[in-house]
């Protein structure tokens, strides 16, 4: 985030430099994040110090820019790489087009794209996808862009079913596996205190105390910051979002901001929508509002 004459502009929420629209990107004073989220209620977004000159075609180097050191590569993400094989085909077509078209040969070779180095990831959704369908639960809510995956990491004990997507942010964690960022959804199992319509708070309140118990690191501290009564799509919910800290030797982060909505759908099971944040990634806490704000009833 420099520009000429220009001293680095403070961490916040920018306009996506990849030029994705609507998209914005962290950035910490230093370097990008690798995760992007649409702009919109709970993201506040910076106003570059100076309009964004274009990109150079030829990169950073190019005319005006040749004076101005690049801020730091960020990590590629394989979308970009998937792109790029993309392109490298058409070039490959091309290039076999116009030798054979003029009957000669000694055509230049297309290098294959580099690889993408190794990191945490899961799988993809497809491209296009701007809302995460789950059909058990009865629920629509925003796919938070790229960098988040499709979760795939198991059952939860709450929910028969999950549906949602995440992002890993430590592997190798004292207690085994990993450490993530998620935002998913199910329909409630059975023991939670369901016995329908009016005991949304009960329901939400034995599912923050379960996750609590078996989803983070012990002791910790809770602080609960919203225990509230709402209306999501026409239909009775309960939210209650709270923050967790604990000093547990092994682990990145230190606590985490967590959200749990139960929602009356209208079925045997209430949905619930349970967003996750560790602290290590504070700048993401703003999802939580934009997700419970922006869910549709199937």
């Amino acid at each position: 985030m420099t520009g000429p004459g220009l001293t680095t502009a403070p961490a916040g929420w920018y306009p996506d430099p990849d030029g994705a629209p609507g998209m914005v990107r962290w950035w910490n004073g230093e370097s990008w994040s690798d995760v992007t989220t649409p702009a919109g209620p709970g993201v506040a977004v910076q106003t570059p110090p100076v309009a964004p000159a274009p990109r150079p075609q030829a990169g950073w180097g190019a005319g005006q820019w040749d004076d101005v050191p690049p801020p730091p590569a960020r990590r590629p993400r394989t979308a970009w790489w998937v792109a790029g094989s993309v392109l490298a085909v058409v070039a490959v077509v091309v290039v076999a087009l116009v030798v054979g078209l003029s009957g000669g040969g000694g055509g230049r070779a297309v290098a294959d794209d580099p690889p993408v180095p190794a990191g945490p990831s899961g799988t993809e959704f497809p491209p296009g996808t701007v809302r995460i369908v789950d059909e058990e639960a009865g629920i629509s809510y925003p796919f938070l862009g790229n960098g988040w995956f499709e979760y795939d990491l198991g059952d939860m004990a709450e929910t028969r079913t999950i549906a949602g997507q995440y992002f890993t942010t430590q592997e190798g964690v004292p207690s085994g596996g990993i450490f993530i960022a998620q935002c998913t959804s199910g329909p409630v199992a059975d023991g939670y205190g369901w016995t329908g319509p009016g005991s949304e708070q009960a329901t939400v309140t034995a599912l923050a105390d379960s996750v609590r118990t078996l989803y983070y690191p012990y002791p910790n501290e809770r602080e609960i910051l919203r225990d509230e009564a709402l209306t999501v799509d026409g239909r009775n919910a309960h939210l209650i979002e709270f923050q967790l800290s604990w000093d547990v030797e092994g682990y990145d982060s230190t606590g985490e901001r967590a959200a749990l909505l139960v929602i009356d759908v209208g079925r045997a099971d209430p949905a619930l929508l349970y967003v996750s944040i560790p602290n290590t990634h504070a700048e993401l806490y703003g999802v939580i509002d934009r997700v419970v704000g922006d869910i549709d009833v199937l």
